[in-house]
């Protein structure tokens, strides 16, 4: 999975520079799997576990299959989060990704949405991605060799794969990191090995990240799940509903534009042996953002009006998972200050020896709002208290 978007050892499972969307990278909740009996499987140390999915050389095998994110993070309603292509529906709901993937160089997504759907087809050199909602159509011829992952055809990035959930969990297992198993598991019919990464030291409102590998395919995660302190459930999952793999019949890797439907065509680079599901769009980039801490208890700093600009940009879907990056794609515009306004409404009035502001807590994200900044991260309270002093 080489091309799967690679994150910044400095952005690992925090909120970027545009906090909803940060936000909902952290935020997945329910079981998409019914419990079942742990499967018998050959033992597997966690180090073994752990250099399979780290491995840069594992080969994505043919396959079919539906991905089903869910989320509840416990926040306010926001502004747009009834609109399946936002950054705020990711906070809360399911979402649901079709893949047909055959190769580097044949895949479909499909993103269905209420009386629509969003497709990604490449097929070697062309790829058509067509919108539904818009009756739109886009063509891009896409050249033999290696491009530019930024010039990719940009498509909902959500929700999330499993594959890139889980290759942003592995940037936080370093020295502040304990790596464990637990029982094997089954995930859309499939014996899998589960493999645990938990924080060594306190700040952060992660308890654990669980990545069921599948047995067969050990570079292969069928589901990531997100676990908070104090709660029984994952406040994020991601993860296969039903998966086969086989390869894809030719016909899923064709595509006739629909009668009336407007078609316009792009030419632009990208990468000959791409495997990542879901393309790659260009990040967000928001003035005067920084980052305080690192691994399990990152923290985005953002201006004082960084909020309300940040929300008023974004139009679209992004993700994540532990804290993620959010990108911009197509979708109704949201207005910053309504969903500002929203936030301020269910945080709480705080103060301390490094001033006042207002907190919104939930079970994994805290958002601490000052005067001056924006502070934001999968953390407690007292972390954000401890960083805020910093930046005055």
């Amino acid at each position: 999975m080489a091309a799967i978007p690679k994150f910044s050892r400095r952005g690992r499972w925090v909120v970027p520079a545009v906090v909803v969307a940060a936000v909902a990278a952290v935020a997945i909740a329910s079981a998409i799997t019914v419990a079942q009996a742990a499967p018998a499987l050959p033992p597997r140390t966690p180090a073994q576990l752990l250099a399979a999915i780290a491995g840069d050389g594992g080969t994505v095998p043919p396959l079919t299959g539906t991905v089903v994110e869910t989320a509840a993070l416990g926040i306010p309603q926001l502004p747009g989060s009834g609109n399946p292509n936002t950054i705020t529906s990711l906070l809360a709901g399911s979402h649901t990704l079709k893949i047909w993937y055959a190769g580097p160089r044949k895949l479909r997504l499909a993103v269905p949405v209420v009386m629509g759907e969003t497709d990604l087809i490449r097929n070697g050199t062309t790829a058509w991605l067509w919108q539904s909602a818009s009756d739109s159509v886009t063509r891009y011829t896409l050249p033999a060799g290696h491009g530019v992952h930024a010039q990719e055809p940009a498509v909902p990035r959500s929700p999330v794969t499993p594959q890139q959930a889980a290759q942003q969990a592995l940037q936080l297992a370093g020295r502040s990191t304990r790596v464990t198993t637990e029982a094997n598991v089954t995930v859309a019919g499939q014996a899998a090995y589960q493999l645990v990464l938990a924080p060594k030291a306190g700040g952060s409102q992660i308890a654990k990240i669980t990545i069921a590998l599948d047995a067969q395919h050990l570079s292969m995660p069928l589901r990531v799940q997100v676990f908070a302190k104090k709660t029984a459930s994952p406040v994020f999952q991601v993860g296969y509903t039903s998966i086969s793999f086989v390869t894809p019949a030719a016909s899923n890797f064709t595509f006739t534009p629909p009668p009336g439907a407007k078609v316009t065509t792009q030419s632009l680079g990208m990468a000959g042996g791409w495997t990542g599901y879901a393309p790659r769009q260009p990040q967000s980039r928001t003035s005067g953002a920084r980052v305080i801490g690192k691994d399990w208890t990152t923290v985005v700093v953002l201006p004082g009006g960084g909020l309300s600009k940040v929300a008023g940009a974004g139009n679209a879907a992004g993700v994540a998972g532990q804290a993620a990056r959010s990108v911009s794609g197509g979708g109704g515009a949201i207005s910053g200050p309504a969903m500002l306004g929203a936030l301020l409404l269910a945080a709480h009035p705080v103060h301390g020896a490094w001033g006042s502001g207002k907190l919104l807590h939930t079970s994994l994200v805290s958002m601490l709002i000052t005067n001056g900044h924006v502070l934001v991260g999968a953390v407690s309270p007292s972390v954000l208290y401890a960083d805020v002093a910093k930046v005055k």
